[in-house]
């Protein structure tokens, strides 16, 4: 079901990605590093049905693994500890629902046309990153 997400994906645009950290609560200096980053966004599948996100620049790696509708704790690029849900919606969107500290974001990322699109939303602040894959 996630198949389409599988592979290596490099950032080609951002939209509003400063004032999505901004809202979410990342300090200036992270934001600053976080808007020159150009992560590779890697997705595997292994056997057993654990998905891999694996978020690659020269700044910070990250990684989460985690099964489709199950929660897990997750710890942020920008450090945050979250409980994070991914969900799998409408046969092609990849829902990820964060919460912590009595707030909550998604981030909705779907593979349109051969892109990755990862719509970051937090309250009335909504930012567009665009993957191609690699």
């Amino acid at each position: 079901m996630v198949e389409q997400f599988v592979g290596t994906w490099t950032l080609s645009a951002s939209e509003n990605f400063d004032d999505y950290m901004k809202a979410i609560g990342v300090s200036f200096t992270t934001r600053q590093m976080g808007n020159m980053a150009k992560p590779n966004l890697v997705i595997s599948v292994d056997s057993a049905g654990v998905v891999s996100m694996k978020s690659e620049s020269t700044f910070k790696t990250t990684e989460i693994k985690f099964k489709i509708n199950e929660e897990f704790d997750e710890t942020t690029a920008d450090g945050r500890q979250t409980k994070t849900t991914i969900t799998f919606e409408n046969g092609n969107k990849l829902v990820q629902k964060q919460t912590w500290d009595g707030k909550m974001t998604t981030l909705e990322r779907e593979v349109q046309d051969g892109k990755l699109t990862a719509k970051c939303i937090m309250e009335d602040v909504v930012a567009l990153r665009t993957y191609v894959r690699a």
